[in-house]
């Protein structure tokens, strides 16, 4: 009887465990591909190793092998940085989206809003957003008068026999960056709130058996004007229970790891950076029981490097036209310069590639004092004819310009912070002038410096000194105005500033000046209609024939410290490998 009854038993159990199957999922995930559509870089003229031709040879392999068990996403600021997405924002808007059109071909299962993909404005993620054959998500994105998300928040997919859902959301810090216009009628709402909201809805509503988290914010910790939380992603991973996977954006930066939430659960944390040099790769395998009910999960990532990957032909040979057209118009030529220009002089005193640039703001804003940084790190104009693609390399992304009131007292406090951000304290002639990232972790151009190049501000329209051997409040000396007139630190003077400072980003006007957030509205007086490179390109048209030059109206000090770092430091920062290497 017994051997009966164990025999019953045994045929129990292997019956059970012959009902169970396995589901295997691949996700994909990119992020910040910043208009690199092609395998080639408009602005610079080379062949890339990343963008969406090649990412699209990676995924139609993987389809291969997962067919619709691959799900594709994509995680926002997909339509600034080169002309190719410019082009299809502002030049040519009867034709296509170029980035929805190739999206739709390449099968992306969902898309989500990214901050520069705010920037462009109503009009251009509106249009982008409809042409797309997928949902654009964004739980946190409020319509102010409904109340109600102005995206869809999440979407479910139902994949051989379970369901995944996917809730979207981007960093709330846009209100530091962008012109209220650009995003008028809309609010962001605080990621970790909003993802407790709506995993409960899911749950209730849903009862998915993978919840996937596609946030466009990086994993920091720091608060923006004392109330965005700009990079809340691991934050909300550990602290909202539900996620098993969390691929992440925005800050630029390659990170794969696992970590335990609150509830003591594993989340998959995943971030491909920019560019799409790579991809979040994520291997998900579902146990089932019986009945359909999951019994097992196993999570699994890596970044796969698109280098490894051709440009699919097929890919090409479909947007072929649109590559053309782009060509055609980065190609057109726009003026001269008598000499060639490089931003790399620019970390170490005044260049005549930042100078322009100040130049130009202090003529179209009419102002007394211009603030600018170096948007890139290592661009280069040459001698002859200028190009409109050598307007890209001059300044990336689509700022307007503001003219702003602010008072000397105020101009000396955001230089303060702005060269605190840039420099060492230099305690020695040994010492390195520039605040280095030792580490060289991060994108290219973000691995080189501490801290993000645009927010080193210089200024133009006064004289001053930098001494890099006091602290941040001490470092910075104005002398006078740039004519030779007295610097009073209670007149009120006409800024000049791009609107991401003159919005607060960077905080060098709330935490370096000291004017609260709310106020900084009040204090524009000015402002484009159009981006600064629009002015820049319209400036070449009309001048023709331009010398560049440094105005020279600022210096490090001491300069026998300074000159033997900068020339130390500039040998240090190695374009091509991104590598530290000490002498």
């Amino acid at each position: 009887m017994r051997n009966q009854i164990a025999i019953v038993l045994m045929l129990v159990v292997s019956a059970s465990l012959f009902a169970q199957r396995e589901v295997k999922l691949k996700i994909v995930e990119t992020s910040d591909i910043h208009g690199n559509y092609y395998p080639y870089d408009f602005i610079f003229r080379h062949k890339d190793e990343g963008g969406l031709a090649n990412i699209y040879s990676f995924v139609q392999q993987k389809r291969n092998v997962y067919k619709d068990n691959l799900i594709l996403l994509d995680n926002g600021d997909i339509l600034q940085g080169q002309p190719t997405s410019y082009y299809y924002n502002y030049i040519d808007t009867v034709s296509p989206h170029l980035a929805a059109e190739m999206m739709n071909f390449m099968g992306y299962d969902a898309g989500n809003m990214g901050n520069h993909d705010v920037e462009t404005g109503h009009p251009v993620f509106d249009r982008w957003a409809r042409q797309c054959h997928f949902p654009i998500l964004g739980a946190n994105i409020i319509d102010t008068l409904t109340n109600e998300p102005y995206f869809q928040p999440y979407v479910t997919f139902k994949r051989d026999g379970v369901k995944i859902v996917v809730l979207g959301m981007i960093t709330p810090a846009i209100p530091m960056w962008l012109a209220e216009n650009l995003w008028s009628g809309l609010r962001f709402g605080d990621m970790e709130e909003t993802a407790r909201k709506w995993m409960n809805i899911i749950r209730r509503k849903e009862n998915p058996d993978l919840i996937i988290g596609l946030f466009h914010s990086g994993k920091g910790q720091q608060i923006m004007g004392e109330k965005y939380r700009e990079n809340a992603s691991r934050r909300v991973a550990r602290n909202v229970p539900g996620f098993d996977v969390v691929l992440i954006g925005h800050d630029h930066t390659r990170y794969c790891d696992k970590i335990v939430n609150v509830a003591g659960d594993s989340v998959l944390i995943m971030d491909p950076a920019n560019n799409g040099f790579v991809v979040s790769d994520v291997d998900v395998t579902l146990k089932l029981n019986a009945k359909g009910k999951v019994v097992g999960k196993k999570i699994s990532g890596v970044l796969s490097e698109m280098k490894d990957y051709e440009a699919d032909p097929a890919f090409i040979a479909h947007f072929s036209p649109q590559y053309k057209a782009i060509e055609q118009f980065t190609n057109k030529k726009i003026g001269k310069f008598t000499k060639a220009v490089s931003l790399r002089p620019a970390f170490f005193g005044p260049s005549a590639f930042i100078d322009l640039i100040h130049s130009l703001q202090l003529e179209i804003g009419k102002a007394d004092i211009s603030f600018t940084a170096p948007i890139a790190y290592d661009a280069e104009i040459q001698k002859g004819c200028v190009r409109v693609r050598d307007m890209f390399a001059l300044y990336r992304y689509e700022n307007m310009l503001y003219t702003m009131k602010l008072s000397g007292r105020e101009v000396k406090g955001a230089l303060e912070m702005s060269y605190a951000l840039w420099t060492n304290q230099m305690r020695s002639q040994k010492d390195h002038l520039l605040l280095l990232n030792k580490t060289r972790q991060g994108s290219q151009e973000r691995a080189l410096f501490v801290n993000s190049s645009f927010n080193f501000d210089s200024a133009a329209g006064i004289i001053y000194t930098v001494d890099v051997t006091k602290p941040e409040g001490e470092k910075v000396h104005i002398i006078s105005m740039a004519d030779g007139t007295p610097f009073c630190p209670d007149k009120i003077y006409k800024v000049a500033l791009n609107s991401y400072r003159g919005n607060g980003g960077g905080e060098l006007l709330t935490k370096g000046a000291g004017i609260p957030k709310e106020e900084l509205k009040k204090r524009i007086i000015f402002s484009t209609d159009r981006d600064l490179r629009y002015y820049l390109m319209q400036y070449m048209e009309r001048k023709k024939v331009i010398t560049p030059h440094a105005l020279n109206q600022w210096k490090f000090i001491p300069e026998a410290w300074t000159k033997p770092a900068a020339v130390r430091d500039s040998k240090l920062i190695q374009s091509s490998s991104g590598e530290l290497v000490e002498e």
